[in-house]
């Protein structure tokens, strides 16, 4: 039962019943509701921004394994990524030597992802950065990869070409050279006997009487057969494959035709002093992919270690060549 509330009347000076009307009831009303909506939004805040319910309480600790679980593949990413440097730099530097192999450029081998952005799906994750870096990654391995194993889909046909690759590499001197006394002038820069200019010798020359057979350094196809008064005279053209050219100048004579497939050791010409030439000589340059090379680091099928630096000492005195 509600307490009956009385009010001071000065004028009577008593206290009179104060009678209850019906907006005090409506005002009463109000106010329990008033106060009860407020602290229903402050417990409603509270539980949903401060206080983590069950449920979010598993998904933070989801999250936070989650969270681990990349940093951890993030990390093995990273050793993954340095073992497969490691195989490239042997693939480069040791098998595509070995078998004559052109190199893999490096834009091709850290090559990225153009177009679209890839990764923009995840950017809204709470984790976007360490989620996108572990992503990048992985796609970069995955291309590597597959790069890689392209690389080695060719060293292994290489391989199985190997004996072939063996006897088309120019590996021998082209003519009859046992004393070494035949080798004239080698690589480098030399005078040349004309002009008595300084001037690169790109090859090595070998004096011999005219008509001394020459060999084909290793087995080929006559590419070229070319009959001049000037310059090389007459010289043949060897393609051996595999990246391999070889050229013999200033010729008397030819003992093949173009076209003609070649064993290594077959004649193919003589000596002779055609073109422009100073005496009767050999003028011989191997070619590897286009580009010219010292013929003298392809003789390991003739000479001993000894008789190798013997043949560059002598090649290396003569400061003037025959063309």
């Amino acid at each position: 039962m509600s307490k009956v509330k009385f009010r001071y009347n000065p004028e009577t000076l008593s206290y009179d019943k104060i009678e209850k009307d019906f907006k005090y009831y409506i005002a009463r009303v109000f106010m329990h509701f008033f106060f009860g909506g407020v602290l229903g939004m402050i417990y409603f805040f509270a539980y949903s921004y401060v206080i983590d319910s069950p449920k979010e309480k598993r998904l933070i600790r989801e999250n936070a394994r989650l969270t681990t679980q990349f940093e951890i593949m993030s990390n093995r990413l990273d050793e993954t990524v340095k073992v497969i440097d490691d195989i490239q730099r042997r693939d480069e530097n040791i098998y595509r030597v070995i078998f004559q192999a052109d190199s893999i450029p490096h834009s091709i081998r850290k090559a990225g992802f153009g177009g679209v952005n890839r990764y923009e799906p995840l950017e809204d994750l709470d984790n976007a950065e360490l989620v996108i870096s572990t992503a990048k990654k992985l796609d970069v391995i995955m291309k590597q990869t597959y790069v890689q194993s392209k690389s080695f889909d060719d060293i292994i046909e290489l391989a199985k070409n190997k004996e072939d690759l063996i006897k088309a590499t120019p590996a021998i001197m082209p003519l009859n050279n046992k004393d070494l006394k035949r080798t004239a002038s080698g690589w480098g820069y030399r005078i040349h006997p004309i002009y008595k200019t300084r001037k690169f010798h790109s090859g090595m020359d070998f004096s011999a009487p005219t008509g001394t057979e020459i060999y084909s350094t290793g087995d080929g196809k006559v590419s070229k057969i070319t009959r001049e008064k000037t310059g090389y005279g007459n010289r043949i053209e060897i393609d051996h494959g595999f990246g391999f050219k070889t050229l013999y100048a200033h010729l008397d004579g030819f003992n093949v035709r173009k076209g003609q497939k070649v064993k290594r050791g077959d004649v193919i010409g003589y000596v002779g002093n055609s073109g422009t030439s100073t005496a009767p000589h050999l003028h011989y340059e191997v070619h590897v992919k286009n580009r010219k090379v010292n013929p003298s680091h392809y003789y390991f099928n003739d000479l001993s270690a000894d008789e190798y630096e013997e043949m560059i000492e002598r090649s290396s005195n003569s400061n003037q060549t025959f063309d």
